[in-house]
């Protein structure tokens, strides 16, 4: 996993990198955090990123972090990791035809849906998380959405929401959702943080140059954006 995590670093030019984590330290979104971090705390642990700087031994299978307080995590993937095993696993069993497998918001589909039309996902209104802003007819695929409207601070009326920029050590703005389609979960669940710190331009770009993925953004001023073959239908 932490090899493909690098090679979605390099995709992205360091968009998405898993050792944001050393970000961990300054910003928590638990409702710990009383006070903004200072341009030196986040100067410092922004030091430690470097995706280039986790070193791997495939042979003898060991991971080597170069720099003295480097950390890694796997915030932005893991989850997409977890649903791809829960497939893989429940594909063996027998009398299990098709199925969704939800790994806390992070959904991959496989085989017959009892519904004709496929497997229905609906797609969260961050504005309103009970309601739909539409769905999307899908089989043998996974639909990953990351939002920043549930983990989040606010310091002087200015929200911060839980998406770290590894390029800046500062959390995202712009976007206030980011869905992403494709057949693999854990890719899907990388890119989506990606997109969130590519902003919507750069991001829908990246999107639109990939095979077999697509996008559905949703900005700040609750613009909705899309990859030019993604399909969401309207209730």
């Amino acid at each position: 996993m932490i090899f493909r995590a690098k090679k979605v670093s390099g995709l992205t030019s360091g968009a998405f990198d898993i050792s944001f984590a050393s970000m961990d330290r300054i910003w928590k979104f638990d409702g710990s955090m009383t006070v903004m971090p200072s341009q030196e705390s986040i100067t410092k642990a922004k030091s430690k990123i470097n995706w280039k700087n986790i070193l791997l031994h495939k042979e003898e299978q060991t991971v080597f972090l170069k720099e003295k307080g480097m950390k890694i995590g796997f915030g932005a993937i893991g989850k997409g990791y977890a649903a791809n095993r829960a497939k893989s696993l429940m594909q063996e069993m027998q009398g299990v035809h098709g199925g969704v497998v939800n790994a806390s918001g992070d959904l991959i589909t496989w085989g017959k849906s009892v519904q004709q039309e496929g497997w229905l996902i609906n797609i969260t209104n961050p504005k309103d998380k009970e309601v739909a802003l539409g769905y999307l007819q899908i089989n043998d695929l996974a639909v990953v959405t990351s939002g920043d409207y549930e983990r989040y601070v606010v310091f002087d009326d200015i929200r911060y929401a839980h998406i770290i920029d590894p390029r800046t050590g500062y959390p995202t703005t712009g976007i206030k959702s980011v869905t992403l389609v494709c057949p693999d979960a854990e890719l899907a669940d990388a890119l989506a943080t990606s997109v969130f710190v590519l902003g919507k331009e750069k991001g829908l770009n990246l999107v639109n140059q990939l095979k077999n993925i697509e996008c559905l953004i949703v900005t700040d001023e609750d613009e909705i954006l899309t990859s030019e073959n993604l399909k969401l239908n309207y209730f």
